[in-house]
């Protein structure tokens, strides 16, 4: 497991809001941080310390974070930081700029700035906010200051594109932190940093500023994420992943040698339809559902080729594993 966990539960009704706040003081720059739920206060957050990147995915009922000149004044850690609303909403005041945040909104902000984080106007009593918070150098971005400024204070999206992978890199970390090692977190840290790089500059339309690394780092990330939004395709192949991001069927081969841990791109193809097979023969829901149905649905069409790589894979033919998953389940 990575990271530290605070559920408020845990801790007596009068202490909570004041713990909560303690806590999260400790991944952000000083605010004044109040809510009208203090005396009894709901939250649940998570710590996880990525090398220089600190994300905290958190739900909690609203709440108000509100940094003041007076503050930047006292201390700028000069970090930047972003936030991904999951759910919930709330109004964002920064450099100027004013506007409403919902689900799969992302804001930027700079400790060396004023901001106001407040709930929407009209929210319900007691409104849950759930989403992921970053922050991190602002050496670390390999991009002029100048231009991280057009982003500040704006509505951006994290639906799309470059917004929709860093979107799913987040809320995976979450997902996973429980079977994560700490000798994991660097290594997350520097994908997540290549991964925001790569994102800051698509919202800047600065690619060419990122330094090659970065660039090839983060392009590798969107084809592995576009391969798995496309297992389910029987015509999934070198040539359709190159074409789709307009790189030679070459240079997406050198790709994955560099940055995939050697793994060619059929190998990742494979392992991953298997993988799913896999999970769905051990489904009791879908016991009913016949295997080449299943393998089907993973992009493998002939029940011959399945069989023998499944048998490759896991030392059992499809049948086989489905009826042992059966036997452990019913044993249980």
């Amino acid at each position: 497991m990575i990271g530290t966990v605070f559920r408020s539960d845990d801790v007596s009704v009068e202490h909570r809001f004041d713990y909560w706040r303690e806590l999260t003081l400790r991944a952000i720059a000083p605010s004044d941080m109040s809510s009208a739920h203090a005396a009894d206060f709901w939250a649940r957050q998570r710590l996880l310390e990525l090398g220089s990147v600190l994300v905290w995915p958190t739900s909690h009922l609203s709440t108000r974070f509100r940094r003041t000149e007076k503050m930047v004044r006292q201390s700028d850690p000069e970090m930047y930081h972003l936030s991904l609303v999951l759910g919930g909403g709330l109004s964002f005041d920064h450099v100027g700029r004013s506007d409403g945040y919902g689900p799969r909104d992302i804001w930027v902000s700079d400790t060396g700035r004023p901001y106001d984080v407040r709930p929407l106007a009209g929210s319900s009593r007691h409104h849950v906010i759930t989403g992921v918070g970053v922050d991190f150098p602002k050496v670390l971005l390999p991009l002029p200051p100048d231009r991280v400024r057009e982003l500040l204070g704006r509505r951006l999206s994290g639906r799309e594109g470059m917004g929709a992978l860093l979107t799913g890199f987040l809320t995976g970390l979450e997902r996973e932190s429980d079977s994560l090692e700490p000798s994991d977190a660097p290594r997350l840290g520097t994908v997540l940093l290549d991964l925001l790089s790569a994102w800051f500059a698509q919202a800047l339309e600065a690619e060419d500023a990122l330094p090659p690394e970065t660039r090839q780092r983060a392009l590798t990330m969107r084809i592995q994420t576009f391969i798995r939004q496309n297992l389910h395709d029987p015509a999934l192949t070198p040539p359709v992943i190159a074409a789709a991001h307009h790189i030679s069927v070459s240079y997406l081969h050198r790709l994955f040698q560099k940055h995939s841990t050697g793994e060619t791109v059929a190998a990742r193809i494979r392992s991953h339809r298997l993988a799913g097979a896999h999970r769905d023969l051990a489904d009791p829901a879908l016991n009913s559902t016949p295997i080449h149905t299943i393998a089907a649905r993973w992009g493998i069409l002939r029940a011959s080729d399945f069989t023998r790589a499944f048998r490759g894979a896991y030392g059992l033919s499809p049948n086989e594993y489905r009826v042992q998953a059966q036997s452990a389940r019913e044993s249980e």
